[in-house]
């Protein structure tokens, strides 16, 4: 039985910023606006710190200009969104990333939709999301977007495949759902509550699985052939990161498979650099 062909997330994610480069040098030659972002981490989180490191690298790499805040864990909601309305005021600033988690005590919904839905890189406000269910031009969170890139590296033409999404979280699940529906594949979405998830795996396609457990998806679940992108994040004892589908097995069915690490991470970063350009961009219009 062949190996599936891996999805190298880090190239294709590296090719994607060399054009985020050269539009972002075009951008302040042509209208003298260099694209910025701005970062809000509250509290101390070390995955949390993590992943800011990692988003803040890349906008420095493409020439995307950073405006970092931390606020004590202890901040309150309050404090919390009149930083991000004087944000929303900056004209300097065309992006606002607040990483999550937050706190218990802060209602990260309130958090969220207190962001100019223009200046929602993440796109997680409830207007981005009403904006993709239906079909407007809007920016669309930056892990499904990167799936469908990564998909679309194997497969040209999606129309009428069968895909899965396993995980119905507001910022992967739904809209994967909706933007794998927007390239014509007949969606199934499963969840904690999915009775014979196996089943539908052996139906799938396209399999896109986000729901933080650690290889959970087995191997001869996979339909042979189809192509897996695994968005699980999680740490094994010795502190060593897995996917939410076991890889080996996995290699072994799909026709080709995203890493973990290496494989989705990459094009998030990446999409939410695309998205803070798009956002410059349109203040350039």
């Amino acid at each position: 039985m062949n190996l599936a062909k891996i999805i190298d997330g880090k190239a294709i994610a590296a090719n994607l910023r060399q054009n985020i480069i050269k539009d972002v040098l075009e951008l302040k030659s042509s209208k003298n606006i260099i694209p910025g972002l701005a970062v809000i981490l509250v509290g101390d989180n070390p995955a949390s710190k993590l992943y800011v490191r990692n988003k803040i690298t890349a906008c420095k790499k493409v020439g995307i200009k950073l405006f970092e805040f931390y606020p004590e864990a202890n901040v309150s909601e309050v404090e919390l969104i009149k930083l991000i309305n004087s944000l929303n005021e900056n004209k300097e600033i065309h992006g606002i990333l607040v990483q999550l988690p937050l706190p218990d005590h802060i209602n990260s919904m309130n958090i969220i939709n207190a962001i100019d839905p223009r200046k929602d890189v993440d796109g997680f406000t409830a207007t981005n999301l009403g904006k993709l269910v239906t079909e407007q031009d809007c920016f669309v969170p930056c892990t499904p977007q990167g799936c469908l890139i990564l998909i679309k590296s194997i497969i040209d033409k999606l129309d009428g495949l069968n895909a899965l999404v396993v995980g119905r979280s507001n910022i992967v699940g739904k809209p994967m759902l909706h933007v794998l529906i927007q390239n014509n594949c007949t969606v199934t979405l499963a969840h904690s509550h999915t009775k014979n998830l196996p089943l539908l795996c052996k139906q799938a396609d396209i399999l896109v699985v986000a729901v933080g457990s650690s290889n959970l998806i087995k191997g001869d679940w996979i339909k042979p052939g189809s192509t897996v992108i695994d968005v699980g994040i999680n740490y094994t004892a010795d502190n060593k990161i897995t996917g939410d589908v076991d890889f080996k097995e996995a290699a072994h069915y799909a026709g080709a498979i995203s890493p973990v690490p290496g494989g989705a991470g990459p094009m998030t970063v990446t999409c939410l650099l695309k998205n803070t350009l798009k956002s410059a961009l349109y203040s350039a219009l």
